[in-house]
């Protein structure tokens, strides 16, 4: 995503401009500070004697709590020694402290040799990313650098899973479920389509967010463990060698990021999983689009869409394009223009919401490509994610060229 303005009209959203303009210069200095903060906090750990006493004297300095001293310095320590890229990036304010914070949250299973390797990668993925989005493209730089480290500590993970009940007060309480990301996912898309179907049911006054809450709780409160017929819908993007088991890319389950080949192969091969083949452009890793000329987006496109983009079309929305509402990215192509992927978006319903608000100006693009002109006058632009990188067959010219000047020379000196 990048940003950049255009003329501004209105002398309200020039003050909105100034203002913003101000805020941003703001957090520009303060990425620099901390920066600075990083490498003092560095200094004073290493001279402060032990782990213990330096956050003792960090915390009582502070004002605050050994916990919060103790992450101040493991950051530090991370930034300074293992991840130097990533600090000089938030010396330029390329990335704030909330970004920094999961790029080393993420490398801290790394050895120290490997943590400056994600360092030299992550660095050149920085630009125009959110906090989430960077974590995500982190983990998979993790998962590529150190697979078996990764598969090891998946299982573990595996082995913590675990229900907890949490009292909130005024009769209420959270119960949460930590579990595997495609038990977890397929749960959640399972509840969340039976609640969208009782909102539809004339009549229903609850929301769709209670609607949830009351099917999770009546599944899991029915005899036998609940409903088994329920079939679950998660969306999962494996390349058809991960999945025959001929190299280890990652695969990418929508709504959460990077899974493991193993993972991807362990859920295509269930016995309740459908299979869809995509075909990709092996030039820049999209799903070509389905041409249309009726407003109403008919089924091809509407797959298209939510295959191509995965999840809600908003920058920094998490949200799986499989709950998304599509309409025509431009209201204009309502009245004409072709319904194909190019021409829709899908965005959750806070965010199309959000599209509609007044001087909310959508430009859509070719491959899931979105211009975003705000009310302030700023332009923000979204691209959507290739299934793949660039792929361009390597020329054979050179090597055969060499065995050709081998045999011949092989010939040469069998000559008598």
């Amino acid at each position: 995503m990048s940003t950049s303005t255009i003329p501004l009209t209105s002398p309200g959203a020039s003050g909105a401009e100034a203002a913003l303009s101000e805020v941003c210069a703001l957090e520009k200095e303060v990425c620099r500070l901390r920066a600075r903060q990083m490498r003092a906090l560095e200094r004073y750990f290493r001279c402060a004697g032990s782990r213990r006493s330096a956050t003792a004297e960090l915390a009582r300095a502070g004002a605050m709590t050994p916990r919060q001293a103790e992450r101040k310095l493991v950051m530090a320590e991370a930034l300074v020694r293992r991840l130097p890229r990533t600090l000089a990036s938030l010396e330029r304010a390329e990335i704030d402290e909330l970004k920094a914070t999961k790029i080393v949250e993420s490398t801290v299973v790394l050895s120290d040799v490997l943590a400056r390797r994600a360092d030299e990668i992550i660095v050149r993925r920085l630009t125009g990313k959110d906090s989430g989005s960077l974590r995500r493209a982190v983990n998979r730089v993790v998962l590529s650098l150190d697979p078996d480290g990764y598969r090891a500590r998946s299982l573990e993970r595996r082995r913590c899973r675990e229900v907890r009940l949490r009292p909130e007060g005024e009769t209420m309480s959270r119960l949460a479920a930590r579990l595997p990301v495609e038990q977890a996912s397929a749960i959640y898309a399972s509840v969340d389509r039976a609640a969208r179907e009782l909102r539809r049911v004339p009549g229903e006054g609850r929301t769709t967010g209670q609607l949830r809450a009351d099917v999770f709780a009546d599944r899991l409160l029915v005899a036998h463990g609940g409903d088994a017929s329920v079939r679950a819908d998660i969306q999962v993007q494996v390349d058809l060698m991960t999945l025959a088991g001929l190299n280890q890319e990652p695969a990418e389950l929508a709504g959460y990021g990077s899974i493991p080949a193993w993972l991807a192969r362990r859920i295509a091969t269930s016995p309740s999983s459908t299979w869809t083949r995509l075909i990709t452009d092996a030039d820049t890793g999209h799903h070509p689009s389905v041409g249309r000329d009726t407003y109403r987006p008919p089924s091809e496109p509407d797959c298209d869409l939510r295959v191509r983009d995965r999840e809600c079309a908003t920058p920094g929305c998490r949200r799986p394009a499989r709950f998304a509402e599509l309409d025509h990215a431009d209201e204009r192509h309502g009245e004409r223009g072709e319904s194909s992927a190019d021409a829709l978006d899908g965005h959750c319903a806070f965010h199309r919401e959000v599209k509609r608000e007044p001087g909310e100006r959508p430009v859509p693009r070719r491959n899931g490509s979105d211009l975003i002109v705000t009310p302030t006058g700023r332009k923000y632009t979204h691209h959507a994610q290739p299934f793949h990188e660039p792929r361009t067959r390597r020329s054979r010219r050179p090597a055969a060229m060499s065995r050709s000047r081998r045999r011949t020379e092989k010939r040469k000196t069998k000559k008598p």
